[in-house]
């Protein structure tokens, strides 16, 4: 075993300036923050995996705001540290930036760089328990908003080693406290993915669910879960691991013959989702390539003009490359982004150096990747034309919209909404009911283009769809700009039948592919009509459900001493069933309406159901109908 005592770990600073500020170490106080304090505990367990010394990793939802996390790792230090003439432990939960992150003898390669992560935890928490078994003890400190209640206890023998973080998070600082068990699933879904051999054991005590992730084969086994009833263009996936002195990446790769681009990028265990050196590396080493052995087997001819560039790599791309290097740089306490100047030319040199070799080795499959990466220079040529005709005519926005849109008269994106409503009756109707101020209505007719089957340069040339784009005002693909928004709420009005919810999803998947940011910041919104309308003499009444429908016809017969059959129920199939007075104070007035925001919390899952919908591949969509067939209530046919 290394040494690892209180010489190693390093003092930098004191948290006073975590309470105040929290934002700067964890991002947020909304769910994205609360849920960055269990991150940030689990990196450290995952970290004493990386380094050879833990082979289990336990994380359990005590309760509603509990949440404890054990590995069997070293344990952290107990002896008193040199600089602080404190226990290491204390030192480790009560100093920001001290950690054995910063000492290289102890971790070669650590997601925890800054050091802030378990004190971060500790000023957040308004209760945390530290449990160290070392030495051949159980040692035990407990804190209150990051200050210790006692002096380290030392408890009984014991001939395990590992560390127990129990916490829970402050209702001062957090708002709302939450966990979201399918988040952090996905979180230790990544971490068992990205370290091979670990197991990680869960258990959410508030419904007793209980799950285990253990892979052997950590990126093979990642990508077969991303790619799961998808249709890709090589049978076998191009992997490959590389090294240079101490730093070291393995990555994995295919393509699919769809649009959709899927890339992960992580550095030591931690997921990087604004990219950054290694994903400019990862992306430039396949143009070179690309270009080169599409040169060298004819695809590509010099004097034709024809040029791979880094847009026309992405189109169908499917990667994860997962690095490990000693001193990450990242921007920001989130680590959303790499920053290491070194990294793109070392990433770049390692994997262009053995796809040249692979793609030449293996002609057949050099032919099948570089045949559908010249699809995506056709389709963004194709497209900056359609995208031309699209934007020429955003200029004359009303004319093109003449009897589609009916604007509002606001001029702030903040207080305008736009309803996209199925066909000309509901349109009518919203356009009658609606608050012309601040609300717009338009009007779809028919279900719109499936854009999981079709390429860019159709899309734009749907009318349906340029409607959107236009009347959105954000421009489409990498002319996307969100400032130029419109609309801050963005509200999908269908009826609650079969059609109804296929155009639902016909546009989510137009946003989720297209538009993600809108979804990102929270401005599309799905509208919940009512099902019913219940009314007794001159009272009415609206019902969401068919539970509901039956609670009101029971208070209406018992407060009113009301015989059944003297209430009138009526079952709305379609918005365009309400008159214009009925669908504002249904679904358009802001008082009384009944709002769903989307959020993409699991955008694996949703994109793994976008494609087995909606996807061209048959078989999952007739095994995903025949699965959750019987789970279906009511079916308008």
């Amino acid at each position: 075993m290394k040494e690892y005592t209180a010489e190693h770990i390093q003092v930098l600073e004191g948290i006073e300036a975590v309470r105040k500020r929290p934002g700067m170490y964890i991002g947020s106080t909304g769910i994205d923050g609360l849920h960055h304090l269990v991150w940030e505990v689990v990196a450290n367990a995952v970290d004493e995996s990386l380094a050879g010394y833990c082979k289990n990793i336990e994380v359990v939802i005590e309760s509603k705001n509990r949440i404890s996390i054990s590995d069997d790792g070293r344990g952290i230090p107990v002896d008193i540290h040199p600089k602080t003439k404190k226990s290491a432990l204390e030192t480790v939960l009560t100093v920001l930036h001290a950690g054995g992150k910063f000492d290289q003898k102890v971790y070669k390669s650590a997601g925890g760089l800054h050091g802030v992560g378990i004190s971060v935890v500790n000023a957040l928490s308004r209760y945390l328990k530290a449990i160290s078994k070392r030495d051949g003890f159980v040692w035990v400190q407990e804190y209150k908003q990051g200050k210790p209640l006692s002096e380290v206890k030392k408890l009984k023998p014991t001939q395990e080693s590992g560390t127990t973080i129990i916490f829970e998070p402050d209702p001062v600082i957090f708002k709302e406290i939450d966990f979201d068990q399918s988040r952090i699933l996905d979180y230790l879904r990544h971490q068992a993915y990205l370290t091979p051999g670990l197991r990680i054991n869960f258990l959410d005590k508030r419904d007793n669910f209980i799950y285990s992730f253990y892979f052997d084969k950590g990126l093979q086994t990642f990508m077969k879960h991303l790619t799961v009833g998808k249709k890709t263009i090589l049978e076998n996936d191009i992997y490959f691991s590389f090294k240079q002195e101490e730093s070291e990446g393995e990555v994995i790769f295919n393509y699919l013959p769809t649009p959709e681009t899927r890339e992960y990028f992580f550095t030591n265990n931690i997921i990087n989702p604004e990219g950054g050196t290694h994903m400019i590396g990862f992306r430039s080493a396949l143009v070179k390539t690309f270009n080169k052995v599409g040169q060298d087997l004819g695809l590509i001819k010099e004097n034709n003009g024809l040029s791979i560039n880094s847009e026309d790599v992405k189109g169908g791309l499917v990667v994860i490359l997962s690095l490990k290097i000693k001193e990450p740089q990242f921007e920001g306490q989130t680590k959303a982004k790499l920053g290491n100047p070194e990294v793109r030319l070392f990433v770049e040199n390692m994997v262009s150096e053995y796809l040249k070799e692979y793609l030449h080795k293996n002609p057949s499959d050099a032919k099948l990747i570089l045949n559908r990466v010249l699809l995506n220079v056709e389709a963004r040529r194709a497209a900056k034309a359609a995208r031309e005709s699209v934007f020429k005519k955003k200029v004359q926005v009303n004319l093109n919209l003449s009897g589609k849109l009916a604007d509002c008269s606001s001029r702030d994106p903040s207080k305008r909404e736009l309803f996209v409503v199925e066909g000309d009756s509901a349109g009518g109707s919203a356009k009658q009911g609606r608050n012309r101020i601040f609300q717009a209505v338009l009007p779809l007719r028919g279900k719109i283009l499936n854009v999981e089957k079709a390429s860019l340069d159709k899309i734009l040339k749907s009318e349906e769809i340029k409607s959107l784009i236009i009347a959105l005002g954000t421009n489409f693909g990498k002319d996307f700009n969100l400032e130029n928004l419109r609309y801050h709420k963005i509200i999908i009005a269908t009826d609650a039948d079969t059609d109804g919810n296929h155009i639902r999803t016909l546009l989510l998947t137009l946003f989720y592919r297209y538009f993600k940011p809108l979804i990102e910041n929270g401005f599309i919104y799905i509208a919940q009509p009512p099902l019913y309308k219940i009314q007794f003499s001159k009272e009415v009444r609206y019902a969401y459900s068919d539970d509901q429908k039956d609670k009101i016809i029971k208070e209406i017969i018992s407060k009113k001493q009301a015989k059944e059959n003297l209430i009138d129920v009526q079952r709305y199939k379609g918005l365009g069933e309400m008159n214009p007075e009925e669908l504002w104070e249904t679904t358009l007035d802001p008082e009384k309406r009944v709002l769903k925001q989307v959020t993409i919390q699991d955008a694996e899952e949703a994109d793994r159901l976008f494609s087995i919908l909606m996807g061209q591949e048959v078989e999952p969509r007739r095994v995903f109908i025949e699965t959750y067939a019987s789970q279906v209530k009511n079916l308008d046919i």
